[in-house]
């Protein structure tokens, strides 16, 4: 009795020590880049409005409203693209379009490319821009950010369409459904779990640097064009971090904080969503 009294009291000091491993780091970078950032963001607010002047990593004056630009610029329309391929994906991997071994298949690559770190897809893109002698810009940017975000978005989109009931599917086929009007049904369901997977895709990609670094060029201006360099707000913060100069180094805590603050918004519209969509669910008795 004392044995199993000993064994239950140990695995709860485990998991309690487990969570403060976990959530006391978190907490604690999110603190400093919030009072730091904001900080700076309160005593220097033009640095959001304002590109950067010429000797801006050498102390000189300016902002970074480029890379918030530059990022938002990368990330939506690879989240787009993104989406609607892993949209098509994730319904093909369902019973009613694919065997279960091709699926099964599917499933491991995909968990395999999710696992894969971000900076190899930067590399792949990179060696196609300089097999056609291209440079960095946003049109390459972009598909790297895709392929960051393609396994992520299907895999939970995959997952929301397989947590739909069975039941759902035939008593739709039942009454004379065929399989394009039982899918939208099925993903009507399964909404909240897909926008949800979106927005979780979107913030992974937003919050990269590596698959970017070496595909989007560095630009201290807004881009123009699709053709043009673009930079984005892990990479501005990466060089803030490294300049020499305390001032620079400041703006990257401020640059962090606007970063965090993006995603603490993409999270909270994910859990917004999730819960106002599940209110239309059927909820078994």
């Amino acid at each position: 009795m004392k044995l199993r009294k000993l064994e239950e009291l140990f695995f709860k000091i485990l998991i309690r020590a487990s969570v403060l491993l976990v959530i006391f780091p978190l907490l604690s970078i999110i603190s400093i880049v919030l009072l730091k950032g904001g900080k700076v963001l309160i005593s220097d607010p033009k640095i959001l409005i304002t590109t950067p002047g010429p000797k801006y990593l050498l102390g000189g004056k300016g902002g970074f409203v480029h890379a918030i630009l530059g990022s938002l610029y990368l990330v939506i329309p690879a989240t787009l693209i993104a989406s609607v391929i892993g949209l098509g994906i994730a319904v093909f991997l369902q019973p009613d379009y694919s065997t279960p071994k091709i699926s099964e298949l599917i499933r491991m690559i995909l968990d395999i490319l999710w696992g894969i770190p971000s900076i190899v897809y930067g590399v792949f893109v990179l060696t196609i821009l300089i097999f056609i002698q291209g440079k960095g810009c946003l049109f390459a940017g972009i598909p790297a950010l895709t392929l960051l975000e393609l396994p992520i978005i299907t895999r939970y989109i995959d997952e929301a369409l397989i947590a739909v009931p069975v039941e759902l599917k035939n008593a739709t086929y039942s009454i004379g459904a065929n399989k394009f009007e039982t899918l939208l049904m099925v993903s009507k369901y399964a909404l909240s779990g897909i926008v949800a997977g979106i927005l979780i895709g979107m913030g992974r990609g937003i919050g990269d640097a590596a698959s970017i670094i070496f595909t989007s060029g560095t630009s201290n201006t807004i881009p123009k064009g699709l053709f043009d360099s673009v930079t984005a707000l892990p990479i501005i913060i990466f060089q803030q971090a490294s300049s020499c100069y305390p001032s620079v180094r400041e703006h990257a805590y401020a640059a962090a904080f606007i970063l965090v603050v993006i995603v603490g918004i993409l999270n909270l519209t994910s859990r917004f969503l999730t819960k106002h969509f599940s209110k239309y669910i059927p909820k078994g008795k």
